[in-house]
This record gives C-alpha cells, structure tokens and sequence, in this order.
C-alpha cells in the first residue's frame, strides 16, 4: 500500500477525522489563493518511551497526536495556524486565520517534484512487538551490566520508538506523504571506585524496526561500550588549559561540525546576513581538503526523510568542496527569497510547528591520512573521541563544546584520559586549521537531536579522524 492510500485512510477515512479529501483540496486551494506559496500539513504521530532506573521500570507512556498546518505564505511574510483535530469546521478556521496573507497575489512557487526512493521501512515498529517486551529488555540489561564489572552501581537504560504519518496538500492539488519510523536505545552506566563516581553513556538508532537494536548483539555491544567510557572516565585526570593541537575522532566529533559550521550555512541565517558565512559563496572558507555535505537521502538514517517538511524530496547538498564555500541549505520560502532552489530542508517538528531550513545528515567526507599519522604529528596536544553538550553564536561562528571522552598526547602517544575538556574556538577558523582529514569517515550511532528556535527534530552527523592545528582547550590544570 501506497504512503498517498495509507494517509489517506488516516486522514479521510478515520472516525476521528472529520473531513473529506475533495473538501480539503478546495479550502487549501481557496486559501492560498493569493500566496505565493504554502501547504496544509497533515500528521498523525505515535510514540512510546519506556526508561528503566536502579532496576526498576521508573517511566512508560504511549502517546497518539493527529493534527494538522495550513500555511500560507507572501514575500517574507508567513501566515500560520494549526489544530490538534483534523474536521472541516477546524480546517475552515485555519483558512480564514491565513487568508489575510494576499499580498503574494496568486503567483505559486514551482511544485515539488515526487519523492525520494524507499529510504527506510514504513512499518510501524510499535506495532510489531509487544510493549512489555520492550520494558523486559530493560531489565535485561540492568542485569548484564551489573554482571560485566563489579564496580557498576547504577545503570539507567531507556528505549524509545515512533511512527510519523504525513501527507501535505498544496494549493495546486499536489498531495505527497511520507511514513517515518524511528527507534533508539540508550544506556548509561555509572561506576564506583574508592568514592569516586564516573558514568558512560552509548545510545544507537534509526530509520527501522525495533528488531535491530533489541537483539542481544546490539544492547550488549550497547552495555559494554557505555561501561568501557565510564572506566575510561574513572581513571581521567584534569584536562590542561591552553591552545594546542587538537585530533579529533571519527563519527560522533562530527556534532562539532553540525554545531559550529552546519547551522550557518542555513539559507534563513544567510538570507538575513546573520551568519558568519553570509556572502561567502565562491570564497575559500575552510583548508584544503575539507569537504561537507548535508544528504537527507542515506537510507534507514536518523536524519533521512524520503520528503522534507514542506514536500521536497531530500537530496545530497555539497555546502564546503575542497574547501571552498558552494551551498547553502534552503526550505522554499528562503531559496524563493535568494533566487535559489529549494534543497529538501525544510523541516518542522510537528503539525504544529512552520517548517524553516535545517540539516538532515551532515559530515565531512573522508581524506587520506590515518589516525595514527595524526596522533605521531603531536607533540603535545588532546585526541577528543566523543561529545556531550555544546553552544554555538551564528552570528559569530564562536563555541564551546565539552568532551565527554578525551585523551593527552604527548610525544607523539596517547596517554592519560582526560575529565572535563571544554573545546572553544570559532567555526570558520576551525574550518581552516585543519590540517590532516582521515580515511576513517564514520557516521554517528544514530543518536541526533538538533535545536532550534524551539524546534527539535532527529539529524545525523558524521566525518573522519581530524587534525587541527589549534583550539583552545578549557580545563583546571596547567598547559
């Protein structure tokens, strides 16, 4: 069964829907007669968590929304209204909320062409095992982790799944849907030693059934990778401070790009000139070498989708080519705006949210140097495997991110693990002290949330081995 015939049975055909499709295409056409653009944007979103603590289930909920966008759209101008039901009385609401926006007079904006490929598996993975099951896994691990090292003394693991049904509607009668299934598993574990206490964390995801992160194979490689971080963690001394050379790990690190550089290479911040990237198309902006692309099209990924939010299918965008800036990221109204094509990024959290650019899976593409030759390059510098939390100033490109495993070199050897290691520097300056890109690309374990302006929305990160020449290193011991 088709995406189009699946959505059209939950949103004209479901006893809590109170609309027909044909009544729907003529309050969408009536609306955005004027516009210049817009959408109605239709959702059906199923989701459960469940989180064990201390070897006891501590959460569980199942959650069902279905709801709807209409959107509107003249010049810079944007008209938005939404409603957690999908009947004809709620839709004629909207509609005479977004019908005051007419000063696009009637020029649509190119449709969008088709969809991708089949990127990912349409089921729905709620569906396809028991919930109890799911929270039985839990305890599994609890119990396993415990068994691995006797230094565990908590552990906390959670499963998380959901199906996203969207079909959009425009004015002109193109109807295209897409059916989005995500899942993720994460793990932490916390050890003990003489009264210290460190913890490690691992989390793996994507596109696809629960099958593939509830087989043993999976959660036990899951425990063991949280539990080697978090003894890794409990023999950690203080990071030192100063500017040094900095490697930095395959997979994962690249949320340093997606921080630092990703979000200002999307097309509202450039069209505004807020970025520090603004007109800098066809100017070098990073090292030789260094190439980033944003492709929303790698299947069963966790920031993949077959169609963005406003419709347009996914594509593989090269922002940065040999270090030289080439692209931006656009949603509709902002590449209309900069006489540019839409590049499948433009997305919303949910019906209740206007879609704006985001990034969908963004990495740097691999280069010829191994890790090994990097690290024998520093004298005395950190090698940073994995990421916590960060922040990032558009306008400035400036940011600080914590490491949250990181490792001395010195003389040309990695040495003594390192705790709280903060990474400061400034995006585009970054980009061009690079000096060695490796030939161990890796995307990330699916584990990507990305924030902004209140949106959240799944994204994927990913690069090879990196060498810098200098970041400022924040820590609490001398250089």
């Amino acid at each position: 069964m088709t995406p189009l015939r699946i959505t059209d049975r939950l949103f004209f055909e479901n006893p809590r829907a109170r609309l027909e499709r044909e009544v729907a295409e003529r309050i969408v056409a009536e609306a955005l007669a004027r516009a210049e653009d817009g959408e109605l944007f239709l959702e059906y979103h199923e989701s459960e968590q469940i989180a064990l603590e201390d070897g006891l289930i501590r959460s569980a909920g199942r959650d069902a929304a279905l709801g709807f966008g209409l959107r509107a759209v003249a010049g810079e101008a944007s008209a938005y209204a939404h409603a957690s039901e999908i009947s004809e009385a709620a839709l004629k609401r909207a509609a005479e909320a977004v019908r005051a926006l007419g000063a696009g007079g009637g020029v649509h904006a190119e449709p969008p062409a088709g969809s991708n490929q089949k990127l990912y598996d349409e089921a729905n993975p709620l569906d396809q095992a028991p919930f109890e099951t799911r929270a039985a896994l839990l305890s599994e691990i609890d119990a396993y982790a415990r068994s691995r090292d006797p230094r565990v003394v908590q552990v906390l693991a959670s499963l998380s799944g959901s199906w996203q049904a969207v079909q959009i509607l425009r004015a002109d009668g193109v109807r295209l849907a897409d059916l989005r299934p995500l899942v993720r598993l994460n793990v932490t574990v916390v050890v003990e030693k003489d009264g210290r206490r460190e913890s490690g964390t691992f989390g793996t995801g994507g596109r696809f059934e629960y099958g593939r992160i509830t087989g043993p194979e999976t959660w036990r490689a899951a425990v063991d990778e949280a539990l080697r971080q978090a003894l890794v963690n409990l023999d950690s001394k203080p990071a030192p401070a100063g500017e040094m050379p900095v490697v930095l790990g395959a997979g994962w690190p690249g949320i340093l790009l997606h921080e630092a550089v990703g979000h200002g290479l999307e097309g509202d911040f450039n069209r505004k000139g807020v970025s520090a990237f603004s007109g800098l198309i066809g100017e070098r902006v990073a090292a030789p070498g260094v190439t980033v692309v944003d492709d929303g099209t790698l299947p069963e990924r966790r920031g993949s989708l077959a169609i963005d939010d406003e419709g347009t299918p996914t594509q593989r965008n090269v922002l940065i080519e040999d270090g030289i800036l080439v692209g931006y990221m656009f949603d509709r109204q902002n590449a209309r705006l900069m006489k540019m094509r839409p590049t499948g990024n433009g997305r919303r959290q949910s019906y209740a949210h206007a879609p704006m650019p985001r990034m969908t899976n963004t990495m740097m593409l691999a280069g010829e140097a191994t890790r090994e030759e990097m690290i024998r390059s520093v004298r005395r510098g950190l090698y940073a495997v994995s990421f916590g939390g960060g922040q990032v100033d558009i306008t400035s490109g400036k940011f600080v991110f914590s490491a949250s495993e990181a490792y001395l070199i010195e003389e040309g050897r990695i040495t003594a693990p390192l705790k709280g290691v903060m990474l400061i520097g400034n995006g585009p300056e970054a980009l061009k002290r690079v000096e060695m890109v490796g030939n161990d690309f890796a995307l990330d374990p699916g584990i990507g949330t990305c924030g902004k302006n209140g949106q959240g929305v799944p994204v994927g990160v990913g690069q090879p081995s990196l060498k810098l020449s200098a970041l400022t290193v924040g820590g609490t011991a001398p250089a």
